[in-house]
């Protein structure tokens, strides 16, 4: 598998994650965690917000998200992760997990942990929604190991000019495959007439 963790050509199949199917790998890793005890959760932003919260949530701890991104505006910009948002003092003493959705190369959960580290943290691991397999070794704790081209329920749609759309980059990625973008691999969810704005 190449290093560019956006190089989807290699993928060996798609695995379209359901809202369900998200719940439920956060809630395997909320109990597998629970065993660590984390007193604070470091979610790495933006796609590691959304398990870390949710696993914040269910194990009533503190979060502290970080951001560190190659993407400027969505757009893949910078070949190594650069830092947006680091990790505060409040680690220190402290058992603290941080949490991503996926660990690809593994660049960016270790560039995390080892800022945390020399904060003063008590302990430190990390868990991921999922990881590809040459990197599965890399996180303490994965909720899926595959090396499925992965369609989470958060990020496979954007809202450009007046529509809902298949994210582009998933459009390229399916093509790479040799898929089309169906809309059947779309979170099936009405928009929801608001009451104010």
């Amino acid at each position: 598998m190449s290093k560019n963790p956006y190089d989807y050509e290699n993928r060996t199949s798609v695995y379209p994650i359901s809202w369900e199917d998200f719940h439920g790998l956060c809630k395997g890793l909320a109990v597998a965690v629970s065993r660590f005890q984390p007193e604070i959760i470091l979610p790495i932003g933006r796609g590691g917000y959304y398990p870390g919260t949710l696993i914040a949530q269910l194990l009533q701890v503190e979060l502290y998200p970080v951001q560190l991104s190659r993407r400027v505006k969505d757009i893949v910009t910078h070949q190594r992760p650069q830092w947006l948002v680091e990790p505060p003092a409040a680690v220190q003493d402290r058992r603290v997990l941080v949490v991503d959705e996926i660990c690809s190369t593994g660049e960016t959960i270790t560039m995390v942990t080892g800022k945390v580290a020399p904060l003063g943290a008590q302990a430190v691991k990390s868990a991921v929604l999922y990881a590809h397999t040459k990197r599965a070794s890399v996180p303490d704790y994965v909720g899926l190991i595959t090396d499925a081209l992965i369609l989470n329920p958060w990020d496979r749609e954007v809202f450009k000019q007046g529509t809902f759309q298949f994210h582009p980059e998933y459009v390229e990625a399916l093509a790479q495959q040799g898929l089309e973008a169906d809309r059947s691999l779309l979170i099936d969810a009405l928009v929801i007439e608001i009451d104010k704005g």
